[in-house]
């Protein structure tokens, strides 16, 4: 958390206050980004936003250790360890926008602190907070962005709400009148939409945003993912980030896109007299993020089902790989010389946090920039044909073990955020072997 004088605080709070005020906003939701990127919030009426704003919205303290459908999971350090106990939501007054779809409501993005006014280390947004903190120490500022896919489906049925697989096709982009509102409503949400167009699926679309700094950059891709939920809902609809809902049909990713800025503001990861157009951070980067990449994968692909998205000649990566504009590659190098010069992580996907998604991938190149960790060499035929490639973690469980046994991702990630990750997943994971499929009854009941 941020130590600001008294007198700033009081200011950044005067100016909030105003602002709420000009947009006749009458309902102000207090919203935590938990530990899957769901948005999870108390709703306050507005005459009560100062008061809170000083003193913290007060939500269960065990909120960022509930599982996806809000199971209480054991052993977080956030629940029983501290008698169930409350925390307090804090604004991040720079967050505030209106919530277009809902009339007079606003909302905030918090960061959590406990009674005594110690943050909630275990957040993802702190996470990330403290991963971008070790970056400035070194000079660099973060530009980041990600590319959201979904599916729009019938909420009944659960099937997609038009046939086919007609990428970029006019006649499919706006076929269904949620992208319309979409379109409407995140521009004045603070959010600069940069393309939208139907993906190699039927009924799936994706949406980019333009790169923005630091936090903001993660900020931005959470108000996508839960405002485009939310207005689906709101017109019929079920709109799902999930990675792979459809056996048969094309996965969701979340590429992860971003760059360096060194102190003068000009782009790192580039060289105008280098081979390849990149500098040396840039070559250290995706050193350490090969290295890490299976250790930071729970966090990339944070569910179960995110490990059947890799699959080869899907455009899903297979292995630790990387190269130039090569959509086959675990991380590409996008734009290679200049200053649009930078790195997609093709491994995120649809399901996980963006918090995480960026604060994993920085932190292992974060690794290879302090460690100098050279990339291994540049591969000459598309990644996922690669023989000699490791291959990225194959089921949750062992992507886990992975970053159990990485100490400087762990390190970075801090003691009380793997602590409460770890558990939650294998909670997850435990549910998993204990339930009986549909595919098992299928297959043994009649025979066996």
């Amino acid at each position: 958390m941020r130590n600001e004088p008294k007198d700033a605080l009081v200011s950044d709070l005067d100016r909030f206050t105003g602002l709420i005020s000009e947009k006749k906003i009458a309902l102000l939701r207090f919203e935590l980004p938990d530990t899957h990127g769901i948005a999870r919030s108390k709703i306050i009426p507005v005459q009560k936003a100062a008061q809170y704003c000083r003193s913290g919205v007060n939500m269960y303290g065990g909120t960022l250790g509930l599982d996806v459908q809000s199971d209480v999971v054991p052993g977080t350090g956030y629940g029983e360890e501290i008698h169930y106990a409350d925390h307090f939501l804090f604004p991040d007054y720079e967050t505030f926008c209106s919530v277009p779809w809902v009339p007079e409501t606003g909302r905030v993005i918090c960061d959590p602190r406990f009674a005594d006014g110690t943050t909630c280390e275990a957040a993802p947004r702190v996470v990330l907070q403290r991963v971008l903190e070790r970056y400035r120490q070194l000079g660099f500022e973060v530009k980041n962005a990600f590319e959201m896919e979904f599916y729009i489906l019938d909420p009944a049925t659960h099937q997609p709400v038009f046939d086919g697989k007609h990428i970029f096709s006019n006649l499919r982009n706006t076929c269904s009148p949620l992208v319309g509102k979409v379109l409407e409503f995140l521009p004045s949400m603070g959010i600069d939409v940069l393309t939208v167009n139907c993906e190699y699926a039927p009924a799936q679309i994706e949406l980019t945003y333009a790169p923005q700094m630091g936090i903001h950059g993660s900020d931005a891709a959470y108000t996508i993912k839960n405002g485009i939920k939310e207005i689906a809902q709101s017109m019929g609809l079920l709109a799902t980030f999930m990675s792979k809902p459809f056996a048969n049909l094309a996965g969701c990713g979340c590429h992860y896109h971003c760059s360096l800025l060194d102190k003068e503001g000009k782009n790192a990861f580039s060289s105008e007299s280098s081979r390849d157009g990149l500098s040396p951070a840039c070559h250290y980067f995706v050193g350490g993020l090969l290295r890490h990449l299976p250790s930071v994968t729970p966090l990339l692909a944070p569910t179960l089902n995110c490990y059947k998205r890799y699959r080869p000649h899907t455009f899903a990566p297979i292995n630790v790989s990387w190269g130039f504009e090569d959509r086959t590659a675990a991380i590409r190098i996008k734009a290679g010389k200049g200053d649009s010069a930078h790195i997609e992580n093709r491994v995120p996907s649809g399901s996980s946090n963006p918090y995480l998604s960026a604060a994993g991938t920085l932190a292992a190149g974060l690794l290879g920039i302090v460690n100098k960790i050279e990339p291994t060499p540049l591969p000459q035929q598309m990644a996922d044909s690669l023989t000699e490639a490791a291959p990225l973690p194959s089921h949750l469980a062992d992507s886990l073990n992975c970053l159990a046994s990485d100490r400087e991702i762990c390190g970075i990630l801090g003691s009380e955020f793997i602590k409460l990750f770890t558990a939650v997943k294998q909670y997850e994971l435990s549910k998993f072997n204990d339930a009986v499929t549909d595919f098992e009854r299928r297959e043994y009941m009649e025979f066996l």
